[in-house]
């Protein structure tokens, strides 16, 4: 495999400084639209009071996923026993841990929040609408985090960067975003509004 030159193995503040406040910059007004689409659904939010108990559970646990898999990406580059080969079975190993790691969680979530549903809420939505909206929404923000880690520590390491820097705040931001657009898309479309 071959190293990239630039600063990837050292610790210099400066050049983590000077490649992450950009890189922050981008993603803070990245992170902005994901409120902008969850002020949008303020009305359904408000009607459909559990969805409001979901969205941070689904939103944080797809950012670490992808946390999960840009950090094993990442300590793979670093030692030098990856180059993201499509053969490479370890790379597929990791890719279905997280899935199913994914697939755990949001069926959790949906058993959790069908439960508080029923309790606190009288059961307005009703469970099997909760887990097709838990799954549906958790699995394709899974694929996402897959995507953007892959893409994160590519890129990183490519240019030079060490990806330890980058990958966490790029992947979590962004799969924030889609997380949230996903989530409110799929719940309109299963609860009707």
């Amino acid at each position: 495999m071959v190293v990239p030159q630039g600063s990837l193995g050292t610790w210099n503040w400066k050049s983590i400084v000077g490649n992450m406040f950009p890189l922050l910059i981008v993603l803070s007004a990245i992170v902005l639209w994901a409120g902008i689409t969850l002020e949008s659904a303020e009305e359904m939010i408000e009607e459909i009071a559990i969805l409001a108990v979901m969205v941070p559970t689904m939103v944080d646990m797809g950012g670490n996923l992808g946390a999960i898999l840009s950090s094993r990406l990442s300590t793979r580059f670093h030692l030098g026993t990856t180059e993201l080969d499509p053969r490479d079975r370890e790379l597929w190993a990791d890719i279905a841990a997280v899935l199913a790691l994914a697939v755990t969680i949001f069926t959790a979530l949906a058993i959790g929040a069908g439960l508080l549903d029923t309790v606190l809420f009288g059961g307005t939505v009703g469970f099997p609408s909760l887990l097709f909206i838990s799954l549906v929404s958790g699995m394709s923000v899974a694929v996402i985090a897959i995507i953007f880690s892959f893409a994160a520590t590519y890129g990183s390491y490519r240019m030079g960067i060490d990806p330890d820097d980058t990958t966490i705040p790029i992947v979590t931001n962004v799969v924030d975003v889609f997380g949230m657009v996903i989530f409110i898309g799929v719940s309109a479309h299963v609860l009707g509004f």
